[in-house]
């Protein structure tokens, strides 16, 4: 397993889908997906070219922060408690996954006490899926709503892990976070800056290019495969 192999390969496969479809390859941002990699291999990364890291654990993204804090940025990609919001608001550069107005809240009070701005992606539960967090889509502009009270929160765009079928199955979930991403980027709400749209892993991430993705989440494409790959694709 070649690290620095497997992020060419990827670089080379974003570069390919993006030109198809007209879309510049340096406008999408690679976030390796860090769960269970050791900071030896994740340093090996940043040789080759990863700038940003995403942690699903807050222990684990705590335990790495000290080694890491100056040569990475860090995101905070899985599902966040809010009695975990305290240990990493002032380590990641952005937290992919809120889904509640009650988390909103923590997050905002958090970010106060640090005299900073958090930016946020919304999660969306794009397949309504039950195993899954993440906000309906039907509900998206409500809840969008409900957060414009809170000045030390800034909501940059949308992320959802899409159903895991097929890659060319999956084309219409991205193309519907798509229409969603176009619909609300435009709301006049002090605390909206829709920017990013996080979609695609492994298995899916060359679709979610072609349909508009700016971010992608790669784990097992650049570190291979690992323990939680039954759990997490």
């Amino acid at each position: 397993m070649d690290i620095r192999y497997n992020i060419d390969k990827v670089k080379e496969n974003v570069k390919k889908h993006a030109l198809k479809v007209n879309r510049n390859p340096d406008d999408i941002l690679i976030v390796a997906v860090t769960k269970t990699v050791d900071v030896s291999r994740i340093e090996e990364a940043i040789k080759y070219g990863i700038t940003d890291i995403g942690e699903n654990k807050v222990q684990e993204l705590v335990d790495k922060y000290p080694t890491l804090m100056d040569k990475v940025q860090f995101h905070f990609i899985g599902h966040l408690q809010t009695n975990k919001v305290k240990y990493i608001i002032d380590k990641v550069k952005m937290i992919h996954s809120l889904d509640s107005v009650r988390l909103a809240e923590e997050i905002d009070k958090r970010a106060k006490k640090c005299n900073r701005i958090m930016d946020c992606l919304i999660e969306v539960n794009v397949g309504s899926e039950e195993s899954k967090y993440g906000i309906e889509p039907s509900s998206l502009l409500e809840f969008i709503k409900e957060l414009e009270s809170f000045d030390n929160l800034k909501i940059k765009g949308l992320m959802t892990v899409a159903p895991y079928v097929d890659a060319e199955d999956v084309r219409s979930y991205f193309r519907k976070m798509k229409e969603l991403f176009d619909n609300t980027k435009s709301l006049n709400q002090k605390n909206l800056d829709f920017k990013y749209l996080s979609m695609g892993m492994t298995n899916d991430y060359t679709v979610a290019v072609e349909e508009g993705a700016n971010i992608i989440r790669i784990g097992t494409g650049i570190f291979g495969k690992r323990l939680y790959d039954m759990e997490v694709k």
